[in-house]
């Protein structure tokens, strides 16, 4: 919807709330035109219903406004003696029409001192928890918001089981465009997996000002440009949906590019502007590498490195029968072999030798001289200078017609890919048949013009045009995780309407693969605790501040209830 479709919109509300309710102001001892004077109407409702002015405010905030609605409505007819509680049933299922019903059938009477007190313990639970949800609603949208780090892209800069806070205000809130959507969820209900949203309507994108702008190497939290799932957790049907960009998967990389850099990447490092990219400390870049040995390599010297398991292979020899159900449990595939003896191959290398040493089996791993192994920079100097590992090579991937802008004669790789000019705002370029591909998706899909391509000559929005001006900055996201990750490489450049916020701190972390809840709740990494995510040099950990104040809470709490008693 345009600004002006909203702005009819609007009006439509106004006169349908004259229209609604007229009678009921006249009732209060109000005149009848001042129910359809915008803005002004809700003041003098608040004053009707004795409820603070401030409450008009949160009527013109995108979602928590549906909360809002419901609340209001409520405590009109309340105030004009409908107090039952399928009058409140009757109000809400009808979206507030039972009003009108009130308005111009019945004979309400103005209680201008009703008491706002709920009149039962349970009306006292469902008000407190209806404003609980919606000051949670509003930190929610517009200040902070937890996340989840679902996938090893930025490890181990940020690790799978992460919870974040990302901050809305660094960068300026998102108005959310969608308007009708469920409150504190994403794209979906829980437990019923269907839409948390309605397409339309949809607000034109509005941006509250931020304090800072994105720098090079921020880790952003984003709409993923590309998405296509139906849900954001747990689709695999393949089915692509579309969806409002504010209800598109949610994304976190790190900003390597930003707008009016030119990119380049040269054996899957970074270049920008010609030069080398300089991470943070904190930032371990991870390529897959080669680790070779004549002698073998075993999985204990790996873990020891990279305190990662990968596949291993053993000969067992087992004992008992209860043994070999045990170890089962750990083993990815098993072949007899001569007797009792068994090759099986597992995951679960340190599981495997505890049941080893539970029993006092035999059992010897066979060793491979090639292994293919993720490892950081670092780790890889490292296993260079070990006397039993003849050499590490990284690995530098061949040619992928999957790299954006996807033109075969590129030639391009995830390793190995551009010059790429990312966008900025107001620059004006030269396009033409050759770079066309690069921007195509930013002309059509991004800034919303129509274009077409005839015989060479490009048209936008009809007009021929050889020229073009960005409307909105763009920037070039990837992950740490150099050849684990879903980024840019694939599907090119964010749109800042696209960016959601800054994360700035982990507030808890365990290792969400665990295999129990139990099992999560030992692996919980106390020491990534309330650390910040951004800066130079080593996390910044504030768990013993948090607990500070998460006992002083409590400690007031306390002593404000022995006061009133």
């Amino acid at each position: 919807m345009t600004f002006t479709q909203w702005f009819l919109f609007f009006i439509a509300i106004q006169v349908i709330h004259f229209l609604g309710t007229w009678k009921l102001y006249v009732k209060a001892g109000r005149k009848a035109w001042e129910a359809i004077i915008p803005i002004y109407n809700g003041i003098v409702l608040m004053q009707i219903i004795n409820r603070p002015k401030w409450w008009v405010l949160l009527l013109f905030i995108p979602v928590v406004n549906l909360l809002m609605f419901l609340v209001i409505w409520i405590e009109t007819i309340r105030t004009f003696g409908f107090y039952k509680r399928l009058d409140s049933l009757l109000v809400i299922a009808t979206l507030g029409g039972y009003i009108f019903y009130i308005n111009y059938t019945t004979e309400a009477t103005y209680n201008a001192k009703r008491s706002i007190k709920p009149r039962s313990e349970l009306g006292e639970w469902v008000s407190s928890i209806t404003f609980a949800i919606i000051a949670a609603t509003l930190v929610h949208t517009y200040f902070m918001q937890p996340f989840t780090i679902p996938s090893s892209s930025l490890e181990k800069s940020l690790l799978v089981g992460d919870y974040l806070f990302v901050s809305k205000f660094h960068y300026g809130a998102r108005i959310p465009s969608t308007v009708i959507a469920a409150p504190m969820v994403h794209d979906s209900l829980p437990f019923v997996v269907t839409a948390s949203y309605l397409k339309k309507p949809q607000l034109p994108y509005l941006r509250v000002p931020g304090f800072q702008k994105i720098k090079n190497n921020d880790i952003v939290c984003f709409n993923w440009p590309a998405d296509s799932l139906k849900t954001m957790w747990g689709d695999n049907s393949g089915e692509f949906t579309d969806k409002p960009v504010d209800k598109k998967t949610n994304y976190v990389k790190r900003c390597v590019a930003i707008a009016g850099d030119t990119l380049e990447i040269r054996d899957g490092f970074v270049y920008i502007n010609g030069k080398k990219n300089s991470l943070p400390e904190r930032a371990k870049l991870q390529f897959k590498h080669t680790v070779y040995s004549e002698k073998g390599i075993s999985t204990e010297k790996i873990l020891r490195y990279t305190g990662k398991e990968f596949e291993s292979k053993f000969i067992v020899d087992f004992k008992t029968n209860e043994e070999f159900n045990e170890m089962g449990k750990y083993l990815s595939a098993r072949k007899a072999l001569k007797g009792n003896k068994f090759r099986v191959s597992t995951y679960d290398f340190k599981k495997v030798l505890a049941v080893e040493k539970k029993y006092g089996s035999t059992i010897s791993e066979i060793k491979t001289k090639k292994r293919v192994v993720n490892l950081t920079l670092e780790i890889a100097r490292k296993l260079r200078k070990d006397s039993e590992v003849d050499s590490v090579v990284q690995i530098v991937h061949e040619i992928d017609p999957a790299i954006f802008p996807q033109i075969d004669s590129n030639e391009w790789s995830q390793d190995n890919m551009g010059p790429i000019y990312v966008p900025q705002k107001g620059v004006t370029i030269t396009i033409n048949d050759e770079n066309l591909p690069y921007y195509k998706q930013i002309i059509e899909l991004y800034e919303n013009n129509n274009l077409v391509t005839n015989n060479g000559i490009i048209y936008i929005n009809g007009i021929k045009a050889d020229t073009y001006t960005f409307q909105q900055d763009y920037y070039w996201l990837m992950g740490d995780n150099r050849h684990n990750s879903l980024d840019s490489r694939y599907w090119g450049f964010v749109p800042f309407d696209h960016v959601l916020g800054k994360p700035v701190m982990v507030w808890f972390s365990w290792d969400a693969d665990a295999p129990s809840f139990m099992a999560k709740l030992k692996s919980i990494r106390w020491n990534r605790m309330f650390t910040t995510v951004g800066g130079d040099g080593a996390p910044v950990s504030y768990r013993y501040v948090a607990l500070a104040l998460l006992l002083l809470y409590f400690g007031y709490s306390i002593y404000k209830k022995k006061k009133t008693a």
